[in-house]
């Protein structure tokens, strides 16, 4: 088994840093890996607390009398120069239970009032994100939203577009659009069942 020798933080950022690794693999040969962290400190990584508690949220909310169309933000992204599509998302803040974060985030970057749904912790506990690249692990929250989209809840950094998507536009943007991993395999979910939150009786 690889293992990790030294932790060296390279930045020191408000919201994500790049940590240095010295590593050693099974063979025992030496090397370095770079992860990007929301953790301030050494001390707080996930590879030195063995804790894995979610730093965001992802919010999956239907919207409408029958439910039948999903809340998407289209945002622009650095990384890419241009826009995804995307679930409301957001980090938890200090103290912040996660289902709250995701009631403040949906209407921070929406306007609209979500109500979460109760599920198993198996669907909703702190999954990673892009373990190659970060340690970043993010719960999900599904629910139901309602009211009036608004963007004067958005912070003057982000450039969201808010899309209540039918399955007819779900599906065009799959075939068409920049869109985030997780956010495409539930609008395959949303686009195919009855009730795409069927599977969350499942457990």
């Amino acid at each position: 088994m690889g293992k990790v020798e030294k932790i060296t933080r390279l930045t020191d950022n408000p919201y994500v840093n790049l940590y240095e690794l010295s590593t050693r693999n099974k063979k025992q040969k030496a090397g370095r890996y770079y992860v990007a962290s929301r953790a301030a400190t050494e001390e707080k990584l996930k590879l030195r607390t063995g804790r894995i508690s979610p730093d965001g949220v992802v919010i999956i909310g239907l919207y409408g009398e029958k439910r039948d169309q999903i809340v998407l933000i289209r945002q622009y992204r650095c990384s890419l120069d241009g826009y995804i599509y995307e679930f409301p998302a957001g980090l938890i803040e200090e103290s912040e239970e996660y289902h709250q974060a995701a009631v403040r985030e949906m209407k921070e970057e929406t306007g609209l009032t979500l109500t979460p749904l109760s599920v198993d912790k198996a669907y909703e506990k702190p999954y990673f994100t892009t373990i190659g690249l970060t340690d970043e692990a993010c719960a999900t929250v599904y629910g139901y939203a309602a009211g009036q989209p608004s963007t004067e809840g958005q912070e003057e950094s982000e450039e969201i577009e808010i899309v209540l998507a039918d399955r007819t536009e779900a599906a065009r943007i799959l075939k068409e659009e920049n869109v985030a991993i997780m956010c495409a395999y539930m609008l395959m979910h949303f686009i195919h069942d009855e009730d795409p939150f069927a599977f969350l009786n499942g457990m």
